[in-house]
């Protein structure tokens, strides 16, 4: 299982777009694939529109079991393969600027118990470290996802560190405006303090630029500052500025689904970001195995 945070630390970029973006890619491509929606404004989940849930990622990150991890997952909207692990305006009482090392490993721990290495029994109380083997009620299952999106809030509290310390990877989402170097920037940061505190497998998948229009020299400048400072992170697919993007959302479906010119542009650039994010699971499994 592939856990990906799409992480900016400045709103307004389209951080949720990418993370819808790359799950219907994934769901395009037979991926099974669980969306964590770790934002309190729950953008994800309105979009994903899933079943009733009676439990919320609020509920999950209180006690992290599996019994109230299975309440807040139900399918989305979008069709077979593609889960929510569903957000909630009461997930900002997580959100502590300054938490403990308990309170940001809650997230890893509930997304353990569906990674297929550790099945506990209803007595488990969330506590224990996850491990490999079977002892008493536990043993190996089947790996139910292959990938796990957490789509971040836009700020560095308990929420978005939560989220990294679960992660393989952070896609760090940005737009090409004067404020992009420095978001990127607190971002790349954030990454690498999580890394060296808690999560030494995390690592950056690289920048993504979204919301760029052609022949435009504010955004091409800005891109360019951007490769200049940040080198091969900066992917070379950026996202272009389409209404598609919009429309699609607001009908609550993929933007695969929508069938203009300007989706099957922006698709292309999400299916190219898949094969990134899946390439690094392959790098990192003889790792895992070792």
């Amino acid at each position: 299982m592939q856990v990906v945070a799409t992480l900016s630390l400045k709103g307004g970029v389209g951080k949720t777009t990418v993370a819808l973006g790359l799950a219907g890619a994934a769901q395009r491509h037979g991926v099974s694939t669980l969306v964590v929606d770790l934002d309190p404004q729950a953008n994800a989940t309105t979009a994903l529109d899933p079943e009733p849930t009676t439990a919320t990622v609020a509920d999950v990150l209180d006690e992290p079991r599996r019994a109230v991890v299975e309440r807040a997952i139900a399918p989305s909207a979008w069709g077979e393969g593609l889960d929510v692990l569903v957000g909630a305006e009461q997930t900002e009482r997580h959100n502590h600027p300054d938490p403990g090392a308990a309170q940001l490993h809650r997230l890893d721990r509930a997304l353990q118990r569906l990674a297929g290495e550790l099945i506990t029994d209803a007595t488990d109380d969330g506590a224990g470290p996850a491990i490999s083997g079977s002892s008493g009620g536990r043993g190996l299952v089947e790996e139910r996802y292959r990938l796990v999106i957490v789509d971040c809030p836009p700020s560095l509290g308990q929420l978005t560190r939560s989220a990294l310390s679960a992660a393989d990877r952070a896609i760090l989402v940005t737009d090409p405006t004067m404020f992009s170097v420095s978001g990127v920037q607190r971002a790349f940061d954030a990454v690498q303090t999580e890394r060296e505190r808690s999560n030494d497998r995390l690592q950056p998948l690289g920048v993504l630029v979204n919301r760029v229009r052609p022949r435009n020299t504010e955004h091409d400048f800005r891109i360019s500052e951007l490769r200049e400072l940040f080198g091969p992170l900066v992917f070379n697919s950026v996202l272009p500025d389409r209404s598609a993007v919009q429309q699609a959302q607001g009908a609550c479906l993929p933007i695969q689904a929508w069938d203009t010119p300007g989706a099957r542009e922006i698709s292309a650039v999400f299916t190219s970001l898949l094969g990134r994010v899946l390439r690094s699971a392959s790098r990192d499994r003889p790792a895992e195995s070792a």
